[in-house]
C-alpha cells in the first residue's frame, strides 16, 4: 500500500470491545475536531493489497513451496488421522499437517472453538479473547478452510472442549492418531493431557496396514512454533540462560534453522464427512461487529500474512530500513506488523527467515535485515523461557519471586486502560490498543513502565488487559515482556524506567501520534501537544516518578540508557 490512507469498504475486522463485556467500560473516542487530519476518518488496511493481488501473492508463494517440482515421496500411511489445528492456522511449513498427511490414507482437519478461550482472565476477569482478536480468528479460520479445500481437504469446525470433541471424532471415524502442535503454558498443556487421557479410551478399528500397537488412539504432539527447533538447541530448556544475549549468541553459533517443509499439491482425501460445521460469526462468540473509523485494520489468515511479507519486503522494499524505523508509532510501515499472524500461527517464523535470506541475496544485507531475525530470536527465547519458568511466569513475583507491594487501585487502572491518565503519550497508545488491537513495541514498553513505575499498579492487571485486547497475544511473549517490564523477570538486570517526556521527545517529537489519537490536540503547536496543560487537556492522574526532566530516558535502576540502545521486542512487529 502506498503511504497515503485507504478507505476500506469491506466488512472490517475490527469489533467494538465494549460489546464483549459490558462490565468493562471503555470511553467513546473524543469527537474529532473539524480540522483533524484526513487520516482520522479512514483506516489503514494491513496488508494494503487488494483482494486479487493478495490471492495472487498467496498462490505464487504456495507454488514456490509446493513439492510439484519433483515427485513427492510415496504416501505410505494407512487409515485415518486427525489434524487438530490450534495456534498453527496455516498450510505452509506446517509439520503437524505434513506428518499427519504422510501417516494416513485420509485426513480430517479439525478446529475446536474452545469455550476456555472466550472465558475470563485468571485474576481480574477481563474477556480472555477480546472482540477484535475474535474477528481476526474468524478470518484466520475462513482462510485456512479455503486453502485446505484447494488441496483436497476441508476444515471441520466444532464448538466445545477439545477433550470431548476429539475423542468423539476419533471414535466416529476410526482415527489412529491425532496430530497437534505442542504448546508450553499450563492451560494449553492441561488441555493436551485431557485430550490424551480421553483418547486412550478410544479403540479404533484396525485398518489394513496399521500397526497393532495402535490399540487406542494416540495424541502426537509436534514442535512447530519457533524459528529454532527445540531439538536443535545447544542446551536443555531447563538450562536456558537467564540473559537473552547469552541465549542468542549460543543458538546463532551452535544451532541451524531448519528449512521450511514443502507442501504436497494434494493433501486429500478426507473421510466421508456429512457435516463439516460452519465458521463462527461474531455473535456466536459473544461479540458484535462494528466498523472502525481510524487506525490499522488487520486481515486474518495465512493469505493475508504471506501478502504482508511480500508487501513489506518486496513491494515497498522496507526491510532494508527496518532497524532505523522500528521504534515508530504511527502508520503500518514503521515495522513489519507480522506479529498478529505469528501469534495465530498463520505465518511461520522459518518462512520469514527464508524470505530475509532471499532478500539479502537479491537486494541487500545489512543491520536491518539481521534485526528482523534478532527480534524473532527474542520471540523464540520467550517461548523456551515459558518451559523453564513454568507458572512462575504468571506469579506476581515473576520467575525470581520478587517481593513488591503492588497496588490494585481500580481508579488508577481504569484511567490507564481507558486512556485517561492526563499524559497524551500514554493515552494515545491505550486508545490505539482499544480501537485496533495493536500497539507499537515502543508504546508497549512506555505504557508498561508508566503503569508499574509511575502508578505502582500490579503488572498482572496490565498483562491481563493486554491478553484481552491484543491481536498478537500469546502467553509466552506477553507475560515474558510484562515480567521484564515490571522488573520481576528472570534477568535481574532488566529493571528500566521510561521517562514519558524523553520518550515523547525521541519518538514523537512533532506530536503527530498523539494528535492522531487525541484530535483535540491537533490545533496546538507541535511543541505543546505532549504538554498541553489543563486548559486543553485533563490533569495528570499521578506525578511521574522521576519528574518531568528531559534528561531522563529509559532508566535502568535510575541510570539513563544511551540513546539508540536496543530493547527487547514484543515478538516481531
Amino acid at each position: 500500500m502506498i503511504q497515503n490512507f485507504t478507505t476500506i469498504s469491506k466488512l472490517n475486522p475490527l469489533i467494538s470491545p465494549t460489546k464483549f463485556n459490558p462490565k468493562i467500560p471503555l470511553p467513546f473516542p473524543s469527537r474529532m475536531c473539524s480540522n483533524a487530519v484526513r487520516a482520522a476518518q479512514t483506516i489503514h488496511a494491513v496488508p494494503g493489497l487488494g483482494s486479487d493481488e493478495m490471492e495472487r501473492v498467496a498462490h505464487q508463494t504456495f507454488t514456490r513451496y509446493t513439492s510439484d517440482a519433483m515427485p513427492p515421496p510415496p504416501r505410505k500411511g494407512k487409515g485415518v488421522a486427525i489434524v487438530w489445528f490450534r495456534n498453527d492456522l496455516r498450510i505452509l511449513d506446517n509439520e503437524v499437517l505434513h506428518k499427519a498427511w504422510a501417516s494416513s490414507q485420509a485426513l480430517l482437519p479439525v478446529y475446536c472453538v474452545d469455550p476456555m478461550l472466550f472465558g475470563a482472565t485468571y485474576h481480574f476477569g477481563f474477556p480472555k479473547t477480546g472482540a477484535i482478536r475474535s474477528q481476526f480468528l474468524i478470518e484466520c479460520l475462513a482462510d485456512l478452510k479455503q486453502n485446505l479445500m484447494k488441496r483436497g481437504l476441508n476444515l471441520m469446525i466444532q464448538q466445545g472442549k477439545p477433550e470431548q470433541i476429539l475423542p468423539s471424532l476419533a471414535k466416529a471415524y476410526g482415527v489412529h492418531t491425532v496430530y497437534a502442535q505442542k504448546e508450553t503454558c499450563s492451560e494449553e498443556v492441561h488441555v493436551e493431557r485431557l485430550v490424551a487421557k480421553n483418547l486412550k479410551k478410544v479403540v479404533p478399528p484396525l485398518a489394513e496396514g496399521v500397526s497393532a500397537k495402535h490399540k487406542s488412539t494416540n495424541l502426537d504432539l509436534i514442535w512447530g512454533c519457533t524459528m529454532y527447533h527445540i531439538d536443535d538447541l545447544p542446551f536443555n530448556c531447563t538450562s536456558l540462560p537467564d540473559v537473552y544475549t547469552q541465549f542468542r549468541k549460543s543458538v546463532e553459533s551452535k544451532s541451524t534453522i531448519r528449512s521450511c517443509i514443502k507442501v504436497p499439491a494434494s493433501l486429500g482425501p478426507t473421510p466421508d464427512v456429512k457435516d463439516w460445521g460452519c465458521i463462527p460469526d461474531a455473535s456466536m462468540l459473544g461479540v458484535q461487529p462494528e466498523k472502525a473509523s481510524k487506525g490499522m485494520a488487520f486481515t486474518g489468515g495465512e493469505s493475508a500474512a504471506l501478502s504482508r511479507v511480500h508487501e513489506y519486503f518486496w513491494k515497498k522494499d522496507l526491510l532494508k530500513t527496518y532497524k532505523v524505523t522500528r521504534n515508530g508509532m504511527l502508520g503500518p510501515d514503521y515495522s513489519t506488523k507480522f506479529s498478529p499472524w505469528l501469534a495465530s500461527g498463520s505465518l511461520s517464523p522459518r518462512f520469514i527467515y527464508e524470505e530475509v535470506k532471499r532478500y539479502e541475496k537479491l537486494r541487500v544485507s545489512n543491520d536491518s535485515t539481521y534485526w528482523v531475525l534478532f527480534e524473532l530470536i527474542w520471540r523464540d527465547y520467550f517461548r523456551f523461557l515459558s518451559i523453564k519458568a513454568g507458572n512462575s511466569l504468571f506469579y506476581v513475583g515473576g520467575p525470581r519471586r520478587v517481593q513488591t507491594n503492588w497496588s490494585q487501585d481500580q481508579a488508577l487502572f481504569d484511567a490507564w486502560r481507558n486512556g485517561q491518565t492526563g499524559y497524551p503519550l500514554i493515552d494515545a497508545n491505550m486508545k490505539e490498543l482499544s480501537a485496533t488491537g495493536f500497539m507499537s513495541n515502543r508504546g508497549r514498553q512506555i505504557v508498561c513502565s508508566f503503569l508499574v513505575r509511575d502508578m505502582g499498579v500490579d503488572w498482572r492487571m496490565g498483562a491481563e488487559w493486554f491478553e484481552s485486547c491484543l491481536l498478537d497475544y500469546d502467553p509466552c511473549s506477553n507475560y515474558g515482556n510484562w515480567t521484564y517490564g515490571a522488573g520481576v523477570g528472570n534477568d535481574p538486570r532488566e529493571d528500566r524506567y521510561f521517562s514519558i517526556p524523553k520518550q515523547a521527545q525521541s519518538y514523537d517529537p512533532d506530536g503527530e501520534f498523539v494528535a492522531y489519537w487525541l484530535p483535540q490536540l491537533k490545533p496546538l503547536p507541535k511543541e505543546k501537544r505532549h504538554n498541553p496543560g489543563m486548559m486543553m487537556y485533563m490533569k495528570p492522574i499521578v506525578a511521574l516518578k522521576f519528574g518531568n526532566t528531559k534528561a531522563s530516558g529509559a532508566r535502568r535502576g535510575g541510570v539513563e540508557e544511551k540513546k539508540g540502545k536496543s530493547y527487547r521486542g514484543n515478538r516481531i512487529q
